[in-house]
């Protein structure tokens, strides 16, 4: 797939506001400072697009870019942020949650997962409400440039059979690094596969 056009359409705090389409949307959440911001613009070859912090868990709004005019890339905030106060942990989870249980326009969700990190309770958890409820969705192990090849695949190995302790079978599983582009091909080749079964429909 070719990124011939990547726009910002809105911001909002309140899944109600979202963009009133029935395009397909491809959400991308993960814990603060996992790198999302950087792999959307990587997938975009839009360096500014994501607006990346320094400060992490600072975005509490649902980011809608549309693409090629004809889906959207969803920017979730980030979970999992300790300094939050228990106020806004309660409005996050019920902004994340709310999009993600209601928009069904919403068609993939991407979890993003450190590479470097060993498997989070937070992440496993979240997963785990994810299958439950029958949400579709990937892993997206971010930052492998920052490990040898044979690390980084050890490092997703250790990942993987850490979720067959529960999952019987593993959702897609995409490796990524924003630095050097890895996986970007991988994962437009599905959004644009998903989009096309959809069109066929």
């Amino acid at each position: 797939m070719k990124i011939k056009s990547a726009e910002f359409e809105i911001s909002n705090s309140d899944p109600s506001r979202c963009p009133d389409t029935n395009r397909p949307e491809y959400a991308f959440i993960g814990r603060s400072n996992v790198g999302k911001s950087s792999l959307i613009n990587m997938l975009t070859e839009r360096k500014g697009l994501a607006k990346t912090s320094q400060t992490p868990g600072k975005t509490l709004l649902i980011n809608h870019f549309l693409i090629n005019n004809e889906w959207y890339i969803v920017d979730l905030p980030g979970y999992g942020y300790a300094r939050r106060g228990k106020d806004q942990r309660d409005q996050l989870q019920r902004l994340i949650t709310g999009y993600i249980a209601q928009r069904e326009q919403m068609t993939c969700l991407f979890v993003l997962v450190d590479s470097r990190i060993k498997p989070q309770r937070i992440d496993l958890e979240f997963m785990q409400w994810l299958g439950e409820n029958g949400v579709p969705f990937a892993i997206v192990f971010t930052k492998l440039d920052k490990l040898g090849r044979n690390a980084g695949l050890d490092a997703v190995d250790r990942y993987k059979h850490e979720l067959l302790n529960t999952w019987e079978e593993l959702p897609p599983i995409f490796l990524t690094s924003s630095e050097d582009g890895r996986g970007r091909e991988e994962l437009l080749n599905y959004i644009d596969n998903i989009n096309r079964s959809i069109a066929n429909q």
